[in-house]
């Protein structure tokens, strides 16, 4: 599925992923977590070798370093907001309390802080994603996978939500890296790789680079 790619992603930054369906983006991604494994090739993520490492620390190694904003929010309907930004503290072993401390500090941060104890059927799309948000960064994750995050969105929300992740990406110690579509929120993109049949087509460097070739 993919050929040849050479793809290096920086901190501090947020980087986009574009290109048609079937391109390749998703197992990209895929590859650069470790759940799925290369063929052949080196995957470095923060100074790891993912294609060295067995699967149990690879494991731990997600669950430490990788946050994930999936398109469809993926809360669990039968747990609070809280409850629900709290599951990766819990898989990592945390107490419960202190993961629900930790939770409302991070819903709190969104900007949700009074829907903390309130069922996602409660809750609009973009205080969903928000939580999706407040989830994927609870653990404090060096790189945060977004996945078509405004698809589910209309302009107003989707606008909010990358303003939301823009302050995230600004952390010097954390990378970001966007798959959309949206061409509505390519402005946001520090820099963009354009993929096609399983290669990158060009990498353009700047948001001027970006402007100049999409015509914001």
């Amino acid at each position: 599925v993919l050929q040849g790619i050479d793809f290096t992603v920086r901190r501090g930054e947020m980087m986009f992923l574009v290109g048609p369906s079937g391109s390749g983006k998703t197992t990209l991604l895929s590859v650069m977590c470790g759940t799925l494994q290369a063929d052949a090739g080196e995957i470095v993520v923060f100074g790891q070798a993912l294609q060295t490492m067995a699967d149990r620390p690879l494991t731990r190694f997600r669950a430490r370093h990788v946050g994930f904003i999936f398109q469809q929010f993926n809360l669990i309907p039968s747990l609070s907001a809280g409850d629900n930004v709290s599951v990766p503290l819990l898989i990592q072993g945390r107490h419960r309390s202190e993961a629900l401390d930790r939770a409302r500090e991070v819903v709190a941060q969104v900007g949700l802080a009074d829907k903390f104890d309130d069922l996602p059927a409660r809750l609009s799309g973009g205080q969903q994603q928000r939580i999706a948000i407040a989830r994927a960064l609870v653990h404090e994750p060096d790189l945060l996978i977004c996945d078509e995050p405004t698809s589910a969105l209309d302009s107003h929300n989707g606008q909010q939500i990358m303003e939301l992740l823009r302050d995230i990406a600004r952390d010097a110690r954390r990378s970001v890296i966007v798959v959309t579509h949206d061409q509505r929120i390519y402005g946001y993109a520090d820099r963009m790789a354009e993929m096609e049949d399983g290669r990158i087509l060009r990498v353009l460097d700047s948001p001027q680079a970006i402007a100049s070739a999409h015509i914001l």
